[in-house]
């Protein structure tokens, strides 16, 4: 094994296997993908730093997790979109582990901040009358830091397992960006404790936060069921329905990856599901929330009046 040993310095990812004529294609619709994407979320956080009607913890909550997205993309997208018009074009070592750790802290903050947001629908519905006690800006604030300083501390013991770990001579990543599972392949050690770490930090952040998800849900269902009027069940309805939709792109894309089962070929299948992942859940969330939500559509109404009245 020792002659199979070397120095890596950089890392070759060998993103999708196609012709020329597709990845061109390929490049163009991801292009598209991408400025729409920074476009739509760059949109939630204008609108809802310019309103103060807005600023209320749900869409504070929501901004956080659009800078999340946005982050999220311009961690991943570029280097694909590269990596499409020069396939042998190589990532350095530093590059690809803090590409690594920036998505595993993309994705743990937004598994938290997704929680989080389930607990502000809950006191919203649930305990409408000490809602502002319960989510005052104060507890807010920490909620959300805190949801940024679990992404960045767990993803960091990620890191700290995978730098002193020695790469053999073969450095093709076989995926469009440096996906931890990807870069422990070509590890030329053992690795059963990275992998088991993932596998547990993947328990932990997307089974336990989905479970408290739906047990969230679950109360707010039955106070919603209590409600005596139509009107009032469908104001409740729609003020999660936009969240329920997110929750279930984000988090039943990532448990398929990281927790589901093995079948099939599990390569092939996790770079494409890691594809829309990282590049059309981040893309569809403000069109989600957007589309679904009275308050943010009717400022969006506003920003564009005043535009054209200036």
């Amino acid at each position: 094994m020792g002659n199979n040993m070397t120095l890596i310095t950089e890392f070759i990812l060998l993103g999708f296997p196609l012709g020329p004529g597709m990845q061109m294609l390929l490049f163009v619709l991801f292009s598209l993908f991408y400025a729409f994407t920074l476009l739509g979320n760059g949109t939630i956080v204008g609108l809802i730093c310019l309103d103060s009607r807005l600023h209320t913890p749900m869409y504070f909550f929501l901004s956080h997790l659009a800078i999340v997205d946005i982050a999220y993309a311009c961690n991943t997208v570029p280097q694909m979109l590269a990596n499409l018009l020069d396939p042998a074009k190589p990532i350095s070592f530093a590059g690809c582990m803090t590409q690594t750790f920036l998505f595993l802290t993309f994705a743990i903050t937004e598994c938290l901040l997704l929680v989080v947001m389930s607990y502000d629908r809950y006191v919203a519905i649930c305990h409408p009358l000490r809602y502002s006690a319960i989510m005052s800006w104060k507890v807010c604030s920490t909620m959300a830091v805190t949801s940024w300083i679990i992404g960045v501390l767990l993803s960091l013991v990620h890191l700290l397992l995978l730098l002193p770990l020695p790469f053999c001579v073969a450095q093709k990543v076989n995926h469009f960006f440096c996906e931890i599972t990807a870069i422990l392949k070509l590890a030329c050690a053992d690795t059963h404790l990275n992998e088991t770490m993932v596998l547990a930090g993947a328990v932990s952040v997307l089974v336990g936060p989905f479970s408290s998800i739906v047990v969230s849900y679950a109360c707010i269902l039955g106070a919603i069921l209590r409600i005596q009027s139509g009107e009032g069940q469908r104001k409740a309805f729609s003020t999660c329905s936009s969240h329920l939709c997110v929750v279930g792109l984000f988090y039943g894309t990532a448990i398929v990856m990281y927790v589901g089962p093995r079948h099939g070929n599990p390569k092939e299948q996790k770079k494409y599901l890691l594809l829309f992942h990282s590049l059309f859940n981040p893309m569809l969330n403000p069109l989600i929330y957007s589309l679904r939500n009275s308050d943010v559509k009717n400022t969006l109404r506003r920003v564009l009046r005043m535009q054209r009245v200036l």
